[in-house]
């Protein structure tokens, strides 16, 4: 966490600002507090984004498709507001790391553990995919680590299985290089299948340290996952079968 700058609002809603959480391409995230105390997080766009109605388009469907998964497999949903001059939501804060924190400060996963997470992970695919969705950007910094289970945040790519159409114009990556599956960074038609893939990538990169598919550029890491195999050397020989059959 980090103390708050500024330029950064005190106040949304309801909602009284504590702290940085994090930034990343599409917002902020801020610490907040509710008039009736309690404890959450605060999604708000980037300035430059709010003006972009695509862009509206992208985090209203976010908002949506985290409200359909719900709180047993994400940070639930608690208000927001998509059409104002600044749009942003509030969801309930989740007391964890995220799966690249702890592998960064603690190294890669013991084997007992990566099955743990595998299984959770699973289990919300599977009631994410009954829903009719895909999430589209399983990642490490997507995953975030409880004590009663992971969470997986960030929907914002999240789409119905039948549609196919990618918002691009606004020059946010549609998933994330290293963990998309072949389909989907040749542009094809996605399904549950490409978050199975991720999970296979995220799996691989918490049990020994490093992402699956190595690469300097974006560039070199899309080609290496649609034209190279790989590199699981030092995944324990009892995730090596889950694992390659994800990423299969």
């Amino acid at each position: 966490m980090q103390p708050l700058e500024p330029e950064d609002p005190r106040t949304l809603g309801d909602y009284r600002l504590l702290r940085r959480l994090g930034a990343g391409g599409m917002g902020r995230v801020y610490l907040a507090r509710s008039a009736g105390g309690r404890t959450v997080a605060v999604k708000v766009v980037h300035p430059q984004h709010a003006v972009d109605e695509e862009f509206r388009v992208r985090f209203r469907r976010e908002v949506a498709a985290a409200r359909r998964v719900g709180g047993a497999w994400t940070a639930p949903v608690l208000d927001a507001d998509t059409d104002g001059p600044v749009p942003w939501v509030a969801t309930g804060y989740v007391a964890g790391p995220s799966l690249t924190q702890a592998v960064a400060g603690h190294g890669a996963l013991p084997e007992a553990a990566v099955r743990v997470l595998g299984a959770g992970l699973g289990e919300a695919l599977r009631h994410v995919h009954g829903l009719g969705l895909v999430h589209r950007d399983v990642k490490p910094s997507n995953v975030l680590l409880t004590l009663d289970g992971p969470r997986l945040i960030d929907f914002g790519i999240a789409r119905a299985m039948e549609g196919t159409a990618s918002l691009t114009s606004t020059g946010v990556s549609v998933g994330s290089p290293g963990y998309m599956a072949p389909e989907q960074i040749l542009g094809e038609r996605v399904t549950g299948a490409a978050d199975v893939f991720a999970l296979g990538a995220v799996l691989a990169y918490a049990a020994t340290g490093r992402a699956p598919f190595p690469g300097d550029s974006s560039a070199a890491l899309l080609y290496h996952v649609v034209h190279g195999e790989p590199r699981l050397d030092g995944l324990p020989d009892g995730l090596r079968e889950p694992v390659q059959a994800g990423l299969a």
